[in-house]
């Protein structure tokens, strides 16, 4: 029911998505009779792979955090989440207030065990034609080592399950290559990363996010979510000219009829729809966010997202990577120790 859009991409995305997919079954939670309509408008291959979970209560964009966990606790989001808690479901997808939806998805569903905070990851095109993974993306605004470190293993474990790549490489956002730059946390998350046994190239600028130089870049959120702002922000400016500039005359307008099969291969290869669905890692659940305004092209690839996470069972390629980093340390710590004795 979230999003700008609602009933009206989720619904027929679901559909299509089921068309390609035969074993996915979809728990379409919210107004029965809208979905019902849109169900028989979009008209779904098997209609069994479809079932309404009937809820009216709605988290609205305006809705602050607290109010959605205290006051709507039976709001489609308490509602689809708590599928998930309890194993009728294997992910929860939505378009819906992100705020609301990290912070019921906590709640009901806890972290994994040696997690400390969950975190958002999502992937930025690239000029290879493929997308580079950054998180945070602005759930954790204030971060420690420790707390980097983990993200690095579960962006990681998230690109070998969604892209399967068997070592996927691994940098540091900074504001240069060099060891020595960068504040403290992220110097000290410098050196832990070099021991974590990940296949970590160093620190790596915000171009080279674009550059592909690496598979999974790890930050804070706000440092996260600004660059993601302003990278879509400046996709949107660039858009926006090259339109304005091809429609300004007669002789632009047949340039950009004889260069429409190239500026079509550009816009598709930049199309960030292909890249909606930011995942929350960390989680004893699998839960993908949607762009709020995601078109039902950009929903069906959130869906890809959650279908990827599930098949290639993320959750515990997290908790093993996570247990492997704790036993390590505790082995060091043992061996520290006795040293010292």
């Amino acid at each position: 029911m979230g999003g700008d859009n609602g009933i009206s991409v989720t619904v027929p995305a679901a559909v299509r998505f089921a068309h390609r997919i035969a074993d996915v079954h979809f728990l379409l939670v919210g107004d029965e009779t809208k979905i019902k309509k849109s169900l028989n408008h979009s008209k779904p291959r098997d209609p069994n792979q479809f079932e309404i979970i009937p809820c009216n209560e709605v988290i609205t964009g305006e809705d602050a955090v607290e109010s959605a966990l205290r006051h709507k606790k039976g709001s489609t989001m308490h509602v689809a989440i708590k599928l998930v808690s309890e194993q009728k479901a294997d992910a929860c997808i939505s378009a819906g207030n992100t705020g609301a939806l990290m912070a019921i998805s906590r709640l009901i569903l806890k972290t994994l065990d040696g997690i400390k905070r969950p975190a958002i990851a999502s992937a930025i095109p690239n000029i290879s034609g493929g997308g580079t993974y950054v998180l945070d993306l602005g759930a954790n605004v204030d971060c420690t080592p420790q707390h980097l470190q983990q993200f690095a293993i579960m962006g990681t474990a998230l690109v070998q399950a969604i892209e399967e790549i068997d070592n996927p490489t691994l940098g540091l956002l900074n504001i240069g290559h060099e060891t020595h730059k960068g504040n403290d946390v992220v110097r000290k998350t410098y050196s832990l990363l070099q021991e974590s046994g990940l296949n970590f190239i160093g620190n790596v600028e915000g171009d080279d996010i674009f550059k592909s130089k690496c598979n999974v870049v790890v930050c804070d959120g706000f440092v996260g979510n600004v660059m993601l702002k302003t990278s879509e922000g400046l996709a949107k400016m660039i858009s926006q000219k090259l339109k304005k500039r091809f429609l300004h005359s007669f002789f632009t307008k047949l340039i950009a009829f004889i260069a429409k099969p190239v500026l079509s291969k550009f816009k598709e290869e930049v199309d960030n729809r292909r890249y909606n669905g930011a995942v929350f890692l960390g989680l004893k659940g699998v839960v993908v966010k949607s762009h709020g305004s995601a078109d039902s092209l950009a929903f069906k690839h959130a869906i890809y997202k959650a279908y990827s996470a599930i098949k290639f069972d993320i959750l515990n390629k997290i908790s093993v990577k996570v247990g492997e980093l704790q036993s390590t340390e505790v082995s060091e710590q043992i061996s520290n120790n006795t040293e010292h004795a």
